[in-house]
């Protein structure tokens, strides 16, 4: 295969940073095991920060970013994989320091690559993606971890972003009580309909001081946001309760203190989609396109781009403006 085709491209130099996109060759890629015809690829919060010169995701220039795909495979060394084969790629050094999803074609070592489960098309791959199977694997620790829908409620931090919007849609379908927490009022309908029972504000869950130990109200939480947002969970988590952590779009800094942990038995579960082990990921796929897949997964959408439409939406999602999930149709 020798025709170029389209791909998004970054380029860093001494003194200008572009993102345009570009024809390029099956030789511009990095090496890899299977070949893969790119039928989608989605928005994440790292792909945001890849687009900007100082987001420092990107290891070196020019690049395509993209740390999610889903495709058919054109060619593979790999016996595991044949031609005509539906896959999905996601984390790793996808994106990152490895040619990503958004291009036409992508070359991906065979150990990062995930065959599509029976269940799931290649679309709803990529309306879960990165975000999706954190959003998962969130869910599936916490239940590890004794959480059951009688135990009571569960709340949802940052839940019109990628990762809540699917942690909120997931929850519902297992049968758990959701709160969920958003700072953007106009998007209470939205995630009424992805399944939450109740919505609060930011300021509802931090409050205006944060205590060592308040309140107990939640069994459990999905937390993408971490910073002071996760100091005021954990002081309000019931007893032997968990938080699953995922993020740090409230900082990285938590001041709370050993309470929580010494005097209810909270756990405080540390979530890492990016080099989760691929027993487990091909396990939990399996389960996201059975029992944690939403009815409303679809719904969980909130629109689908061409590349010449991303730049758009890579700067949207760095500024808080996203909802739900965006994904690429290549």
């Amino acid at each position: 295969m020798n025709e170029p085709f389209k791909a998004l491209v970054i380029d860093k130099t001494e003194n200008d940073f572009t993102v345009n996109v570009k024809k390029v060759t099956i030789q511009d890629l990095q090496a890899g095991d299977v070949l893969i015809k790119v039928s989608y690829s989605s928005v994440n919060y790292k792909d945001g920060l890849a687009s900007t010169p100082d987001g420092k995701i990107v290891r070196s220039y020019p690049f395509i970013p993209g740390i999610d795909l889903a495709g058919v495979v054109v060619s593979s060394n790999d016996s595991r994989f044949k031609a005509g084969d539906e896959v999905i790629a996601t984390s790793y050094e996808i994106g990152v320091a490895h040619y990503g999803g958004y291009g036409e074609y992508a070359q991906i070592p065979a150990e990062w690559v995930v065959p599509l489960p029976e269940g799931l098309s290649l679309k709803e791959a990529m309306v879960y993606g990165t975000a999706g199977f954190t959003a998962a694997l969130s869910v599936q620790r916490l239940e590890e971890n004794g959480l059951t829908p009688e135990k009571g409620s569960v709340l949802v931090t940052g839940a019109t972003g990628g990762v809540g919007s699917i942690a909120v849609a997931i929850l519902a379908k297992r049968g758990y009580h959701v709160v969920a927490s958003t700072g953007k009022q106009s998007e209470h309908d939205f995630l009424i309909e992805i399944g939450a029972s109740e919505i609060l504000s930011r300021e509802d869950v931090t409050g205006e001081k944060i205590r060592a130990l308040d309140k107990q109200l939640w069994a459990a939480a999905v937390d993408p946001v971490g910073g002071k947002t996760l100091a005021s969970i954990l002081s309000k988590i019931t007893y032997n309760g968990s938080v699953a952590v995922s993020g740090l779009t409230g900082g990285g800094d938590v001041p709370t203190t050993v309470f929580p942990f010494i005097l209810r038995g909270v756990n405080l579960l540390g979530i890492d989609s990016v080099y989760c082990p691929m027993e487990t990921r091909i396990a939990l796929w399996k389960r996201m396109a059975t029992d944690f897949k939403p009815d409303n997964l679809l719904n969980v959408m909130n629109k689908e781009v061409s590349l010449e439409e991303l730049p758009n939406d890579l700067s949207s999602i760095l500024k808080g403006e996203a909802r739900g999930r965006t994904i690429v149709k290549l």
